[in-house]
């Protein structure tokens, strides 16, 4: 990018962008602006610790997460490479629907040839790699202990970020381009508006007294290669949902989150917890699993959960040179799974509308602010549409409920279903003709009468070691 210069000369111009917030949105977001901008610099509150550690300042970090095959394409298309680093570092590759023993609502899962996949491993890990993979770059600088303070401008155009720096010392941060990721209490709006902005930004907030509560076990020995395993609630049941999810994760170890809605609460007593998985839910399964497990400390991680959305694309009179990406747009329901691969996907649609353009060209961050929606209103609409409550737009017409049950028995509207929960696929797809008939015509066979494991498995859930020459599939 050029700018005349004396003599008519040509200058490169500079390019500057300032990410506020150094978790898994603002690193991706540094990824996404490399090449584009000439510097960029992270603003970051906390002192990030060194290797794949909890922050305590990311709560929901402590609880089950898996990152979704849309997601980790998209960050691959970020951070080429990403995939495998993870992968060396303990992720494991979850074959999907392979590598699920699900409940849902409509009944058990059959496990299908592979169609799709996730990662799983603890949220630290996926930070811990992508912040590593960031600062690797030239471009990008990360201020520790470095807390924003609000933006600096006008009511027509953000140009930089005022913040504190580690020694105390108020900073004045120059910018084409701010971008905001400082996560779900984002105080953004008023930022916003103390620069005169005449817009007010529409926020949304649900909050069903969701509450997650997290411990680690000890993987039993010889289970490497144990599925995901979910018991989810049945929304049309009038008790509160509660669920119970085994992810197993880095360092021989599983991953046990339990959650239930308001009047269905778990506790963070240690004591409760085994018997809430057991009883509490729709299926003690993942109760079973954990009774012979040893838990890895006394501590249960608590964790009440709100879901947020603030429309930043629809605020009229907002400055220029702005953006809002991540939890500060959308902290999405953590039991779908999707909030790390929305905010990936979402990052992709903001280089892709950025790239060819000065990043203080007029009208660019408004544009990218829609693009980088567009992501987040699919995965609000899919979650409307898991609720048997409130089914949603157009998909309200087939009804969600229908082909969840249908895809119990039939492989094709499993993988038509799985694909878009991957964020591999519109839910529009949903809407095929031939899906739709399928649908209408039910599951196809008998449901299943209890958890598809295989013989392996069901001897790693009584404990005991099997050998590598017994991990035959049973027929499911």
């Amino acid at each position: 990018m050029t700018r005349p210069g004396a003599a008519g000369s040509l200058v490169t111009a500079h390019r500057r962008a300032v990410v506020i917030g150094g978790g898994w949105a603002g690193m991706l977001t540094a990824a996404a602006l490399d090449g584009l901008a000439d510097e960029i610099t992270v603003v970051e509150r906390d002192t990030l610790p060194p290797g794949p550690e909890p922050r305590a300042a990311l709560p929901q970090a402590r609880h089950a997460h898996l990152l979704r095959s849309g997601g980790v394409r998209a960050c691959e298309e970020l951070l080429p490479g990403v995939t495998a680093r993870w992968r060396a570092a303990g992720a494991h590759r979850v074959p999907l629907p392979t590598g699920l023993v699900t409940l849902s609502a409509q009944g058990w899962l059959r496990r299908w040839p592979e169609t799709h996949f996730a990662l799983a491993c603890s949220r630290d890990l996926l930070d811990w790699v992508v912040r590593e993979e960031v600062l690797d770059r030239p471009a990008v600088t990360l201020l520790r202990g470095c807390a924003a303070l609000g933006l600096t401008g006008t009511a027509r155009r953000v140009t930089g970020v005022r913040a504190t720096g580690a020694d105390g010392r108020e900073l004045l941060l120059g910018a084409d381009l701010v971008v905001d990721a400082s996560g779900r209490d984002s105080p953004a709006p008023r930022w916003l508006a103390e620069l005169g902005g005449r817009g007010r930004v529409q926020e949304i907030r649900v909050d069903a007294g969701l509450v997650c509560a997290t411990r680690l076990y000890r993987a039993p020995a010889g289970s490497a290669g144990f599925p995901v395993v979910s018991v989810q609630a049945d929304p049309a049941a009038p008790a509160p949902g509660r669920t119970a999810t085994l992810v197993p994760i880095e360092g021989d170890r599983w991953m046990v989150t339990l959650s239930g809605a308001r009047g269905g609460e778990p506790s963070s007593d240690p004591a409760e917890f085994e018997p809430f998985a057991r009883s509490a839910v729709r299926h003690p399964l993942v109760g079973e699993l954990i009774s012979g497990a040893v838990p890895l400390s006394d501590e249960v991680a608590l964790t009440r959960i709100t879901v947020d959305r603030r429309r930043f694309e629809k605020t009229a009179g907002r400055p220029d040179g702005f953006i809002a990406v991540g939890d500060s747009v959308a902290a999405h329901h953590p039991l779908l799974g999707q909030g790390l691969s929305v905010a990936a996907r979402s990052l992709v649609e903001l280089r892709r509308t950025l790239r060819g353009h000065r990043l203080d060209e007029p009208g660019l961050a408004r544009r990218a602010q829609r693009a980088l929606a567009r992501p987040v209103a699919t995965a609000w609409r899919l979650a409307a549409a898991q609720d048997l409550q409130h089914p949603g737009s157009a998909l309200a017409g087939l009804g969600v409920a229908r082909l969840s049950r249908a895809a119990t028995g039939r492989a094709r509207l499993a993988r038509a279903h799985l694909g878009v929960l991957a964020l591999a696929e519109p839910p529009s797809s949903w809407l095929h003709p031939d899906l739709v008939v399928a649908a209408l015509r039910g599951p196809g066979r008998a449901a299943l009468t209890g958890p598809p494991l295989t013989a392996w498995e069901r001897r790693i859930a009584a404990r005991g070691k099997a050998p590598e020459a017994d991990r035959t599939p049973d027929p499911l």
